[in-house]
């Protein structure tokens, strides 16, 4: 059976950074904070007072109407505005391809914690009766690509992949794959989250997970020997997959080729990962021989790199590990740095930054690098984009459970 090569074809960000792809695209290149403070949004009982945040975020009416709106948790908010301004930026409908050849694949970490922590209230207060009809469909995580596809008349496979931070990157893999295997042409796929709540940074707080600084600014720094921990952020990160073939044809434009893809378990910890890395290693090292290519040909990576001590030594030794020598001649960066963790949607956002990385031939970089940790001394990109030459680079993801997403994509 032949297998088909897969394209990027279009693109849509969305995060603390801004609510465009261009918008994001350029604050990370500028090295921007996209970590603010809450203001009005945090509640009295909170114990983080700032997050990877969209303050300036808002969904269009001719997406979803004013009563509509309440109806769908944020999550889903943020996939319709993506999944919209992917298919315009590759310019898509449901009537390029038949409908049915057109799927719609996401990854959702968590679902819809803001409703469900807004209904319980309200079961809770005003009992059952209260409880609105809409409050199943408003946090599901298949509702993203439900009601994406219910709005665009596209009929391909649809279904979200949950399986926490690395969902996203999964959701990529199975969306490559049913262009490769000749069932769908196109898939809308990433990832979208939105659980900056109350609840869900308690449940982080109490696990130590997230970072004490009290300075939005500075806190999320990975590799630096002041880490202490993540930021949660929220936001999209939404890629329209096409077969290559097919996109050539039709001459649309291709922002890269996504040649690999791997993933595996750590089964080491339900969330601290192997302390040399070792999942993670195998996992870049599979997604590296399925591309058909040595591991010195990647330039560059954009790490999982949540800031936290465990995790970005982790990373770092894995990165080591695989590449040897060539671990200190490619560029790493996290963009975390200045998103926050999008959780869920972590893979699609920084596969965005990848695919932007190959067509524009700069990196992102890794902010509030100021004084690398012992045995982080890997070229992190500290502060400053960088130039280059890039024709391989690698998505990292990892996920509690010791859940694991390596991606390659290739210039064009």
């Amino acid at each position: 059976m032949q297998i088909s090569r897969v394209a990027v074809t279009g693109l849509a960000a969305i995060s603390g950074l801004g609510t465009s792809a261009e918008q994001v695209w350029q604050n990370a290149l500028e090295a921007q904070n996209g970590i603010v403070d809450l203001g009005t949004v945090r509640q009295e009982n909170w114990p983080i007072s700032y997050a990877g945040y969209s303050h300036d975020f808002s969904l269009s009416e001719e997406l979803l109407s004013l009563r509509e709106h309440d109806r769908y948790d944020r999550f889903i908010h943020f996939a319709l505005h993506a999944g919209h301004e992917a298919m315009m930026d590759a310019g898509v409908d449901n009537t390029t391809y038949p409908a049915h050849r057109i799927g719609c694949i996401m990854g959702v970490g968590m679902g819809g914690f803001p409703y469900t922590e807004k209904y319980h209230q309200t079961f809770l207060e005003k009992g059952g009766r209260r409880v609105s009809p809409f409050f199943i469909p408003s946090i599901i995580p298949n509702m993203a690509t439900g009601l994406l596809s219910i709005q665009k008349g596209i009929k391909g496979s649809n279904y979200a992949v949950a399986s926490a931070c690395a969902s996203s990157g999964h959701a990529i893999a199975n969306a490559a794959m049913e262009i490769q295997l000749g069932h769908q042409d196109i898939v809308i796929t990433g990832g979208s989250e939105a659980v900056v709540t109350g609840f869900t940074s308690t449940g982080f707080t109490n696990m130590k997970a997230l970072s004490r600084n009290p300075e939005a600014s500075q806190a999320s720094r990975p590799f630096d020997q002041d880490r202490d921990g993540f930021v949660m952020g929220e936001g999209a990160g939404i890629l329209i997959l096409e077969n290559y073939e097919k996109a050539k044809a039709r001459g649309a434009r291709i922002y890269a080729e996504l040649v690999s893809y791997a993933s595996n378990a750590d089964a080491h910890h339900i969330t601290a990962p192997h302390p040399e890395g070792a999942g993670a290693a195998q996992c870049m090292q599979l997604a590296i021989q399925r591309a058909g290519i040595n591991p010195d040909q990647i330039d560059y990576i954009n790490a999982h790199g949540t800031s936290t001590p465990l995790g970005d030594i982790a990373e770092t030794q894995a990165i080591k590990s695989v590449f040897d020598k060539h671990a200190y001649k490619l560029c790493v960066s996290s963009t975390k740095s200045m998103t926050g963790h999008l959780l869920g949607a972590a893979s699609g956002i920084e596969s965005f930054f990848c695919i932007k990385t190959l067509s524009e031939q700069i990196a992102p970089p890794t902010r509030n690098l100021d004084n690398p940790a012992e045995g982080c001394d890997l070229d992190y990109i500290p502060n400053k984009a960088r130039k280059g030459t890039y024709e391989y680079v690698l998505n990292n993801s990892f996920g509690f459970g010791g859940t694991n997403s390596s991606l390659i994509f290739k210039k064009v």
